[in-house]
């Protein structure tokens, strides 16, 4: 990056980093991955800035770059969990692993229920938890979500609609 351009997208990287963190946080679960996903999403879009549509809200393109990245990074890791479990086990052992979902007793204090509530939404179909996210914890407006994701602005509603119901059932096992 030199001059202007590269002032131009620091200034972009300051005022986006922090919601494009926490709505790749919420996406998959995991604070330090988050941070490299970051980074990865900023350059993305620095190398296709070409590509951006200027009628178009830049928190929505980057928000659809954040969650390109996010949808990659989930799908290389349950392939690495796949191979790594059947490469660690035989098959006949499988049913005897045991679940490593903390107890609902150890989650306490304010702390322990934030990252409760982060695992619950990490648990949530991509669908509803990229909804989730971009309403409630970024705040952006419906119209600003349905831009964001390609759908529209009755989608967005009926997928906050059933994120939440969705929550509500993993907050209840967990």
């Amino acid at each position: 990056m030199r001059g202007a351009e590269g002032a131009a997208f620091a200034e972009i990287m300051r005022r986006h980093r922090e919601p494009i963190y926490r709505m790749i946080r919420g996406h998959i679960g995991d604070p330090e991955e988050a941070l490299d996903l970051t980074q990865d999403c900023f350059l993305a879009a620095f190398q296709h800035l070409g590509g951006y549509d200027g009628n178009r809200p830049l928190r929505a393109w980057l928000t659809s770059v954040a969650i390109n990245k996010s949808r990659d990074w989930m799908r290389r890791r349950r392939v690495r969990q796949i191979l790594t479990f059947a490469s660690a086990l035989p098959f006949d052992t499988i049913e005897n692993v045991q679940d490593q979902t903390p107890a609902v007793d150890v989650a306490t204090g304010d702390r322990a229920e934030l990252a409760r509530l982060w695992q619950a939404v990490a648990r949530l179909p991509a669908a509803l938890k990229e909804t989730l996210l971009l309403r409630t914890v970024e705040g952006l407006s419906q119209s600003e979500t349905a831009a964001a994701l390609a759908i529209s602005e009755k989608a967005v509603e009926t997928r906050l609609y059933r994120a939440r119901a969705r929550l509500g059932e993993i907050l209840e096992i967990i």
